[in-house]
């Protein structure tokens, strides 16, 4: 009976692969079946030495890309997950993040980099509440509204304050995963319409990807947020030398957030990340800026060093 049911189990590595490049954070994607976007992916397979190895395989062999910093993210097991082409066996997708410097274009004519705020256009704050957030938050309260029970109407309406920064509450650019399960239950996104055979969406509410990929990069976009407040896994994003200013932007990409200028520096120089090349830059369209790079002697002295993005609190 083991046996048998271990047969119906197939292993996916599926990657997140994440750059960042003019300003834009963007991942490397595939054109599925249907149109969709995709993530590089495929089965584990005999010849693979490791999960890890495997993923690399398929993410070269599918995009051309070679991988450098690579990290598991998590195992994505539910019951409607399929093997595409109809076999019937039920996936077990181990998703990892990749993170790669700067590339200027897929070297696959089959994939390409998206920005990812096409996907998630309600996590980029970076010039203020995004557009889309309107129609998402009248949706949001239909769904509180639409609840069978006071109760359970109270339990949706923390949930969605809590989760979306309402009511007075912070915006936490870590809660990524948690708002876009949070669309998904309440129908706000296409994945719920294609999945349950609901209405479509309202607009805003970004692309949807194929599968249960936009979940994964979701995820990655969290645990990607929230890391770079301890870990400097941000300069796997940087070139060899860099401005301090390119090293903000590249915060503010990722986190979707503003940052303060002369508290991030501060933090920058307190902490040791960097050091001075020597070399100036004259491409900043106005006065010479310093290059700097990743003070690699940190990663030995000291457990945690990052840099962190203050939360911005929302009226009601």
């Amino acid at each position: 009976m083991k046996a048998e049911a271990a047969a119906h189990i197939a292993v996916e590595l599926t990657a997140v692969v994440v750059a960042v490049t003019a300003d834009q954070p963007r991942v490397l994607t595939l054109r599925a079946e249907g149109g969709a976007d995709a993530l590089p992916s495929g089965p584990f397979q005999p010849g693979h030495r490791t999960l890890e190895q495997g993923l690399r395989a398929w993410v070269e062999q599918q995009t051309g890309q070679s991988l450098g910093y690579v990290e598991q993210l998590y195992t994505f097991g539910d019951r409607d997950r399929r093997v595409s082409g109809g076999e019937g066996a039920r996936v077990l997708s181990i998703g990892y993040l990749a993170l790669v410097r700067e590339p200027r274009s897929a070297r696959s004519s089959e994939s390409s980099w998206q920005d990812w705020y096409r996907y998630f256009p309600w996590e980029d704050w970076r010039k203020g509440p995004p557009q889309a957030l309107g129609a998402i938050e009248a949706g949001l309260t239909a769904w509180v509204a639409a609840a069978a029970t006071d109760a359970e109407r109270r339990a949706r309406g923390e949930r969605v304050a809590v989760t979306f920064g309402l009511a007075g509450g912070a915006w936490s650019e870590e809660r990524a995963l948690e708002r876009y399960e949070l669309l998904y239950e309440a129908g706000l996104v296409q994945e719920t319409a294609r999945d349950r055979g609901e209405p479509a969406p309202p607009a805003g509410a970004g692309l949807a990807m194929a599968g249960d990929h936009r979940r994964i990069v979701a995820t990655a976009i969290a645990r990607l947020r929230g890391k770079i407040k301890y870990r400097p896994v941000v300069f796997e994003l940087m070139p060899p030398a860099f401005t301090l200013l390119q090293l903000q932007r590249a915060v503010e990409t990722l986190a979707g957030m503003p940052v303060h200028k002369p508290n991030f520096r501060r933090l920058v120089e307190q902490q040791g990340l960097v050091e001075e090349t020597g070399a100036v830059t004259l491409d900043t369209g106005g006065r010479p800026a310093r290059l700097v790079r990743f003070r690699r002697e940190v990663l030995r002295e000291r457990a945690a060093a990052g840099v962190r993005v203050r939360g911005r609190t929302r009226s009601v």
